[in-house]
């Protein structure tokens, strides 16, 4: 994609518009830009200067008519050239970030508008790379990201993984595709000292959840000597780390028989099969039958995929946290360890503390939180963008 910032198309903001971009924001909405003939007729991921009321030129970003979110600004200098040494540069200062916190190449490399590149995801599996493009912006932008991250990591796979439900907001068609390369089965991740197959085709999102690295660690911690029980295991990460590291036993549990498949097949890679279970069967259905059978765990693990994908989703996802919790602290041996999550940005920490706090008291049981934590470095949260600290997890240890 060329640009040439002299030419470049230019987009006005509305009067008094222009404060929250001017303070750092890096989204403009719809109803705060001049919207006529000339800036509907623009093509989606377009390139544009934004310009505020008085004139004043405030940036460079990508541009979409047709979306709530009209603007993403990528650079602050309207001057800067967004070419791919532009990318580059980005990229370059993305993977010496991770490279403070990591030492093997399997992690989360570029997470959208906290790296400067809006809309960008880019998760790193040794060799191979798994890219999502979100918006129309880095979608029309793709072939120099590419290029980039053939230059600076000569990567020996590249998949595209856009499946996302959010790029037909924006206009985007879905697809998967292996750009560079070929794979013939799963990839191998490496994390906490665990080996795991991950299934960067098939699998959700990438293949692997890197945000629950740590927290992963930290159960993991607990697990010594415990029977667990890994509940919407996916390939079955909280469930092999804990045997790896002691538990007696583990039960995963998950509705994906081919997300099970992977998790037996990491329980073998790691030497710890005999002290694994894997059972097809969704969450819910399958507490209340532990429940009703006594079954007891010393540690619970309850990692459920986003119960509210929208706004108007809110009030039934909240209850389903709510039951979720009620069901699962029932599960929980007197002095065991309980971890919850949500991966929703709609719900914030507050609502899903509150929504825990309930379920607890519906199980009739006291206990106190042990630790607070949301997705680990490889995910930095733009500050400008609370919803983008999605992750929220609380680990309770129960009466």
């Amino acid at each position: 994609m060329t640009d040439d910032p002299g030419a470049r198309p230019e987009v006005k903001l509305r009067p008094r518009h222009q404060r929250r971009v001017r303070a750092g924001h890096p989204w403009v909405y719809s109803n705060e830009i001049v919207m006529d003939e000339t800036e509907r007729s623009l093509a989606p991921g377009s390139l544009v200067t934004v310009v505020a009321d008085d004139g004043r030129r405030l940036g460079v970003a990508t541009f979409n008519p047709h979306t709530l979110v009209s603007l993403r600004i990528l650079a602050r200098d309207p001057g800067r050239n967004i070419d791919r040494e532009f990318l580059a540069d980005r990229l370059k200062r993305a993977l010496k970030l991770r490279e403070s916190f990591y030492e093997e190449p399997f992690y989360r490399l570029v997470h959208g508008e906290a790296d400067g590149l809006p809309g960008l995801v880019v998760d790193r599996y040794g060799e191979v790379l798994v890219c999502q493009t979100a918006t129309a912006g880095m979608e029309r932008l793709l072939d120099d990201i590419l290029a980039a991250l053939d230059a600076l990591l000569d990567p020996r796979v590249v998949v595209l993984k856009n499946e996302s439900r959010i790029r037909a907001l924006e206009g985007l068609d879905s697809y998967v595709r292996t750009v560079k390369g070929a794979l013939d089965g799963p990839v191998e991740v490496r994390e906490n000292g665990v080996r795991s197959p991950v299934d960067v085709i098939g699998g959700q999102k990438t293949g692997w959840f890197y945000d629950q690295r740590d927290n992963r660690a930290f159960m993991a911690r607990l697990s010594w000597g415990r029977r667990v029980l890994d509940l919407y295991c996916y390939a079955g990460g909280f469930a092999v780390q804990a045997v790896v590291a002691g538990a007696r036993e583990a039960i995963g549990v998950d509705r994906s028989q081919p997300a099970l498949a992977l998790g037996e097949q990491a329980a073998a890679l790691n030497g710890v099969a005999e002290r694994c279970r894997w059972v097809r069967s969704e969450a819910f259905g399958q507490m209340a039958e532990f429940g009703q059978a006594g079954e007891r765990f010393d540690v619970v693990i309850a990692d459920p995929p986003a119960f509210v994908k929208s706004k108007k989703d809110l009030q039934i996802g909240a209850r389903a946290y709510r039951k979720m919790v009620r069901l699962a602290a029932k599960l929980v041996a007197p002095d065991g360890f309980l971890l919850v999550s949500t991966c929703s940005h709609n719900v914030d920490a507050a609502l899903f503390a509150q929504q825990v706090r309930r379920g607890l008291h519906d199980a009739g049981r006291a206990g106190r939180v042990v630790r607070a934590a949301g997705a680990g470095p490889d995910h930095p949260v733009e500050p400008y963008l609370p919803e983008s600290a999605y992750l929220k997890i609380q680990v309770l240890h129960l009466e």
